[in-house]
C-alpha cells in the first residue's frame, strides 16, 4: 500500500522527516518497506532553460531540419539543430543544453555535443512530452513573448515534490488502508507527546435541485450489511483538476476521469470503496442486491463475459446485473464520457461473499482487497458526501435526490471487558492506568464503565479485528511501544523434554550428509495442481486435500507427494541449460482420512517425507573418461547411506516390484506391510506433465516410519576370531525370478552360518534357453565360535542348492 506524506499532511500536522515517521509505522505495525521521492514533474526540471530563438534557418543537408541560435542568457549563442516544424525565429522556447538530463522519455536521456548531419548541436528545443509535461509531440514548446532567456524552467511550473511510503499491511490492520487511516495512526503514537488535532474528511452536500430519485431493495442482508447511495445530476465527465491527479499519481495510479478519480481519491482518502453507476442503465430507477442465477453471463469492464455463481452477489436494476458488488463493474453500466447523470453507490459488503467471488473469478481490485478484508458499516454516509460533494465542485454536478440508506441490522461499536490483571500478566509490567485509558481513547475504544478490576470496553465499528481482550492488549501495548518494555532482571523457564530422537536434529545431520554428497536442498510449494493426481490411483483425488478458494488452478490441493514439486525445480533448471542435477526436500504431504470429515481438522493426515532426484550425467565432462548417465543403483547407493544412519540396511528390508503409476519401473523397500523406500524412473506420462525433458530418477522416504523404527543403539563385541568363507554358485533360472527371492530364500534355508548374499554376474545365451538367465550369486559362510569345515560348508551349500531347485526351478550353469 502506497501512502503519500504530502497527502497525510492534509489530515495531521507531522513536522518529522520521512525517515523518523516511517520509524514510528514500523513501531505501530504499519511496516514501512520502502521510501522513496516523487516529484509530480520527472526530473523536476532541473538542468532546463529558458531561451530566445534568435535565428532559424534550414538545414542544408536536410528538409525536415532546422539550424538555430539560441540565446540562454549566457555570453554565447548556442547552435541547436532542431527538428520541430514550428521553430521559428523569435521565439522563447525550452532548452536542455549539454549536460542536462530529460526524463520525460522512456529512459532519462543527457543531452550531449553532437553532429547531425554535418552540423554542430549545442543542445536540444523541448517538447512537451521530452520534460514530462504533457503527451504533445507535435511541436516544441513555445513560451510566452515576456519571458527572459536563462530562467530555470522549473520557475515557470508549479513542481510538488513528495515522499512515498510504501507500507506492509497486514490482513488484520484493514482500518489502516487509507492516508485517514494512517494519519489516525500517527495522532494515537504522537499524543503521548503533545496535543495533535486530527482533521476527518469530510465534504458539505449543496441543497438538492434535481429530481431522479433511485431506490434500493437489499434482497439478501446477510451478503450486505449496508447499503447507501445518491443521484446527481448535469455532470460532465472530462480531466480532473492537476491536484486530483497528481494525488493519484503520487501512489502509482493512473487518472481516468474526474468521476472515476474522485471515487479512487475517496477510497484511499478514507478506505470507504465506491461506485458510480451511469443512472441511465439503472432501469426502473431501482437498485436490487441479489445474486443472479448459478450460470448467468456477465461482461464486467475488461470486456470479459464471465459465467457467475449463484454465490456472486451482484448490483442489478429490475432486469440485469450491473455490478460484481464489491468486486469490480459492468461494462454497460459504468461512467462513460457521454454520462450526465450518475448514481454513486456507498455500501458494505458482506467479507465473505466479496473474497469467494474476488477468488473464483481471479479478480483483485482496490475494493475487493479492503471489502473481503471488512470494511465499517458506519463509514459509509461520510464517504458518500464526501465524494459526492468534490462531484459537484469539480465535474458540475447537481444533487438529485435525498440520500438513500438502507441498514436493515445497525452495526453496534463491539463490547469487550479488560481486566487489569491480565493486562499486567500478558504485557509483564504495569503501566499506569491513566496511560492505558488515553491510549483507549486516542484508538477510539470507548470506556463505557470502570471499576477496580478493569474496564468495559465499546470498540469502533472500524476496528474489525479487535474481538477479544487479548486485542484489545496487543494495541495497548502497539501503541505504548514495545521498545518500552524494559528486560526483566530474572527470566523464569519451564524445562521441557524433547523428543528423542531429535527429528530437527536428524533432519539437519541428513540435510548435511546429501549436502556432502553433491545434492542440492529445494523448498517446493506445498500447494500443488489437482491435475497433477487425476490419472494417478495411487492418489485417489476423493482423498486429496482441496482448498475452497484457491488462488488458482495451479495452487488449489494440498500435495500427496513430493514429486511434482522436485520436476518443476528440474524443469525450470533444465531450461537454463543447468543439467546434472541432484536434489532433495524434506516436506509433507496430505490427504484425507478414509472417512474423515474434511471440515474437521482431524479428518485430515500429513506425512513427513524425504525425496531425492537425479537427472544427467554421473560427473561433468573429464578428459579422463567418459561420464554415463545416473542410474538405479546410484540412487540406491545414496538411500543405503542415509538408512544406515537409523541402525538398518536395506538387506534388512522386504524387497519387492513397484506397480506405482508414476514410475517406468522401480522398487519398494518396505517393512511389514508399510512402504519405507519408493525408488524408480520417473513415467514419461508423469514427466509430460511437467514438461520434463531428460530421464528422472526419483526415491521417496517415509521419514515418519523410519524414525519410528530407528535403532540409535551401540553395541560393541569381539571381532571373530574365526575366518568366513565364500562359495559362488552360478544358477540358471527362469527369467521371472527375482534376484531378491533368491536372497530371500538363502536366509530362510541357512539362518546360522549364513552371513551375506550378493549376486555379481548376469548373463543371457541362447544356450542357456531364451526365457533362462543365468546368475552368478556368491555367499559368505561364517561360525563365530569355530573353524568351519569342508563338510560343513559342503552340506549348507548343499541344502541351499536344493531349496532353490525345488522352489525355484534352479539348475546349476
Amino acid at each position: 500500500m502506497k501512502i503519500s506524506l504530502n497527502w497525510l499532511r492534509q489530515y495531521i500536522d507531522i513536522n518529522l522527516t520521512p525517515e523518523e515517521l516511517a520509524a514510528i509505522l514500523t513501531d505501530l505495525g504499519l511496516e514501512v518497506e520502502g521510501l522513496e521521492p516523487f516529484e509530480t514533474i520527472p526530473g523536476s526540471l532541473n538542468g532546463l532553460i529558458t531561451g530566445e530563438v534568435i535565428s532559424c534557418e534550414k538545414h542544408p543537408q536536410a528538409d525536415k531540419l532546422s539550424l538555430t541560435r539560441v540565446n540562454i542568457g549566457s555570453p554565447e549563442l548556442l547552435n541547436i539543430v532542431c527538428g520541430a516544424p514550428n521553430v521559428a525565429a523569435g521565439q522563447k522556447v525550452v532548452v536542455a543544453p549539454v549536460g542536462c538530463t530529460l526524463y520525460g522519455m522512456e529512459k532519462p536521456l543527457t543531452i550531449r555535443k553532437a553532429k547531425i548531419r554535418g552540423e554542430v548541436s549545442e543542445g536540444m528545443i523541448c517538447a512537451e512530452d521530452e520534460i514530462g509535461i504533457g503527451t504533445d509531440h507535435s511541436g516544441i514548446i513555445v513560451l510566452p513573448k515576456t519571458t527572459e532567456p536563462g530562467l530555470p524552467v522549473s520557475s515557470l511550473y508549479k513542481i510538488e515534490s513528495d515522499w512515498i511510503f510504501e507500507i506492509g499491511l497486514t490482513p488484520n490492520r484493514i482500518d489502516s488502508a487509507s492516508h485517514y487511516g494512517v494519519a489516525r495512526e500517527l495522532k494515537a503514537a504522537l499524543g503521548a507527546e503533545r496535543k495533535v488535532e486530527l482533521r476527518k474528511p469530510t465534504g458539505q452536500l449543496p441543497l438538492r435541485t434535481g429530481d431522479l430519485p433511485i431506490t434500493v431493495q437489499i434482497a439478501n442482508p446477510d451478503a450486505c450489511i449496508r447499503y447507501s447511495g445518491i443521484t446527481i445530476t448535469d455532470v460532465n465527465v472530462g480531466d480532473s483538476p492537476e491536484w486530483l491527479r497528481n494525488r493519484l499519481r503520487s501512489i502509482g495510479m493512473t487518472p481516468i476521469n474526474n468521476i472515476v478519480d474522485i471515487t479512487n481519491f475517496v477510497l484511499h482518502e478514507t478506505g470507504q470503496p465506491l461506485h458510480a453507476f451511469d443512472a441511465l442503465a439503472i432501469t426502473g430507477n431501482q437498485v436490487v442486491v441479489k445474486p443472479l442465477p448459478e450460470g448467468t453471463k456477465f461482461i464486467t469492464l475488461d470486456e470479459q463475459e464471465r459465467t457467475l455463481s449463484s454465490e456472486d452477489l451482484m448490483i442489478c436494476n429490475t432486469k440485469e446485473g450491473m455490478c460484481m458488488a464489491g468486486v469490480f463493474g459492468g461494462l454497460h453500466s459504468g461512467v462513460s464520457p457521454t454520462t450526465t447523470s450518475i448514481f454513486l453507490e456507498s455500501a458494505c459488503f458482506n467479507p465473505v461473499w466479496i473474497r469467494r467471488s474476488s477468488k473464483r473469478h481471479q479478480i483483485f481490485t482496490d475494493s475487493s482487497f479492503r471489502f473481503e478484508r471488512g470494511t465499517d458499516p458506519n463509514g459509509t454516509i461520510n464517504a458518500l458526501i464526501r465524494a459526492a460533494s468534490l462531484i459537484c465542485e469539480i465535474a458540475g454536478g447537481t444533487i438529485a435526490s435525498d440520500i438513500v440508506d438502507v441498514y436493515p441490522n445497525p452495526v453496534q461499536p463491539y463490547p469487550v471487558n479488560l481486566k487489569w490483571s491480565n493486562l499486567d500478566r500478558l504485557i509483564g509490567i504495569k503501566i499506569d492506568r491513566n496511560i492505558v485509558k488515553n491510549i483507549l481513547e486516542s484508538i477510539d475504544i470507548e470506556t463505557t464503565k470502570e471499576t477496580d478490576d478493569g474496564l468495559s470496553l465499546a470498540v469502533a465499528t472500524y476496528r474489525v479485528d479487535v474481538r477479544r481482550e487479548a486485542d484489545v492488549i496487543e494495541e495497548i501495548l502497539r501503541v505504548y511501544g514495545y521498545n518500552n518494555i524494559g528486560m526483566p532482571e530474572r527470566v523464569t523457564s519451564t524445562l521441557a523434554y524433547g523428543q528423542t530422537p531429535d527429528p530437527d536434529l536428524l533432519e539437519n545431520q541428513v540435510s548435511d550428509q546429501l549436502s556432502t554428497l553433491g545434492f542440492n536442498e529445494i523448498m517446493s510449494n506445498s500447494l500443488s495442481r489437482a491435475a497433477y493426481y487425476e490419472k494417478l490411483p495411487t492418489f485417489p483425488l476423493e482423498y486429496t486435500v482441496k482448498l475452497l478458494n484457491p488462488l488458482s488452478s495451479d495452487l488449489s490441493t494440498l500435495r500427496r507427494t513430493l514429486l511434482f514439486g522436485g520436476l518443476e525445480a528440474i524443469t525450470t533448471n533444465l531450461n537454463y541449460k543447468n543439467h546434472d542435477l541432484r536434489l532433495y526436500e524434506f516436506g509433507n504431504a496430505y490427504h484425507l482420512k478414509s472417512g474423515g470429515d474434511p471440515q474437521k481438522s482431524n479428518g485430515y493426515k500429513e506425512n513427513r517425507l524425504l525425496a531425492l532426484w537425479l537427472t544427467g550425467k554421473r560427473h561433468s565432462e573429464h578428459w579422463s573418461g567418459k561420464s554415463t548417465d545416473t542410474g538405479f543403483f546410484d540412487l540406491k547407493s545414496y538411500i543405503e547411506l542415509i538408512i544406515k544412519r537409523f541402525g538398518f540396511s536395506l538387506n534388512h528390508l522386504t524387497l519387492s516390484r513397484d506397480t506405482d503409476e508414476r514410475f517406468a519401473y522401480g522398487a519398494t523397500w518396505s517393512i511389514g506391510s508399510k512402504d519405507l523406500v519408493k525408488v524408480g524412473l520417473i513415467h514419461p506420462d508423469i514427466l509430460a506433465l511437467t514438461e520434463t525433458e531428460e530421464n528422472v530418477w526419483f526415491a521417496e522416504i517415509n521419514w515418519d516410519l523410519l524414525l519410528s523404527k530407528a535403532n540409535f543403539e551401540i553395541r560393541v563385541k569381539e571381532l571373530p576370531r574365526f575366518p568366513w568363507v565364500r562359495r559362488d554358485l552360478a544358477l540358471v533360472v527362469d527369467h521371472q525370478i527375482s534376484y531378491e527371492q533368491i536372497r530371500t530364500l538363502a536366509f530362510k534355508t541357512e539362518r546360522k552360518l549364513l552371513r551375506e548374499v550378493n549376486v555379481f554376474d548376469v548373463y543371457t545365451s541362447e544356450k542357456i534357453g531364451t526365457d533362462k538367465k543365468s546368475l552368478a550369486v556368491s555367499f559368505i559362510l561364517q561360525d563365530e565360535n569355530k573353524t568351519l569345515t569342508d563338510k560343513q560348508i559342503e552340506e549348507t551349500m548343499g541344502r541351499l542348492f536344493r531349496a532353490f531347485q525345488e522352489q525355484l526351478g534352479a539348475r546349476q550353469r
